[in-house]
């Protein structure tokens, strides 16, 4: 379980696991955070944390929590900055920093037809460069079992969908070493409560994908029941770490006592 209040607060929805093992976070409250895993061995035994703070604007000034602030999906460039895609009012923000300006970056066209709490929940970069975007809750109006989502770079965005299982929700991408992406799902109903799976999709569908393409993927993991645990899982992020792949998924307490910041750890055998 993650000690949300030693990162400055809970509400995690955005994951970013380098290799040395230091966790970057972003919270839909506005905030940012670091902390270095601790494994013993693979299994994970702690975060320490390093740092934390709020996130700010494309002037310096720190966003103000609601609206402007709910940070949901979390990206690196090869250059070292940060993506953050942002929910009800749909942007996403360029940080060189964490405690710096985060500058406007060019969202997918149409992004701001989203829903106020559908919009992006899923950023990753693939190896070739491109990113890969999904919307959580933004669907196709002729198929609305069918989201939104893009691939290419700001500007330069290809309009895709993604097909999510019955119920589902996307939460969150990342990719593997392979040139594969992992998606993120959720569902939740107030009887059966949460319910995720993570999904991947093979390099090929990405590389050859074109402008109107529907994505789908091979359920890898579900988790709604015993042993792992059910929770409102909204990040996944993949490091390697010496020989090994780590996929982690962090989970999103909403700041609620009815709820828990939990980090699941696995290593990818492929």
């Amino acid at each position: 379980m993650i000690d949300a209040k030693a990162l400055g607060g809970g509400g995690f929805s955005g994951a970013h696991l380098a290799p040395d093992l230091t966790l970057a976070l972003i919270s839909d409250r506005g905030h940012w955070a670091e902390a270095r895993l601790l494994l013993e061995g693979l299994t994970p035994i702690g975060l320490a944390p390093l740092r934390h703070g709020p996130l700010r604007d494309e002037a310096g000034r720190v966003l103000p929590r609601g609206v402007a602030a709910d940070a949901e999906a979390l990206a690196r460039l090869p250059d070292g900055t940060w993506l953050v895609a942002f929910e009800r009012r749909h942007r996403i923000r360029a940080y060189r920093q964490w405690d710096g300006p985060g500058a406007y970056v060019a969202a997918p066209t149409g992004l701001e037809s989203a829903p106020a709490n559908g919009g992006l929940e899923s950023l990753a970069v693939l190896p070739d460069g491109r990113l890969f975007a999904i919307a959580e809750t933004f669907t196709a109006p002729d198929r609305p079992e069918l989201r939104h989502a893009w691939l290419g770079a700001p500007g330069r965005w290809v309009p895709l969908y993604w097909q999510p299982a019955p119920g589902f929700h996307p939460t969150d991408a990342a990719i593997l070493p392979d040139g594969s992406a992992l998606v993120l799902e959720r569902r939740f109903s107030l009887l059966g409560g949460f319910a995720a799976r993570l999904v991947r999709i093979a390099p090929d569908a990405l590389r050859l994908a074109r402008e109107g393409a529907v994505l789908t993927g091979e359920t890898i993991l579900t988790l709604d029941d015993a042993p792992l645990p059910s929770e409102n899982w909204e990040a996944v992020t993949v490091a390697r770490y010496g020989d090994q792949t780590l996929v982690a998924l962090i989970s999103d307490d909403n700041e609620s006592i009815l709820q828990r910041s939990l980090l699941l750890l696995f290593a990818w055998r492929g």
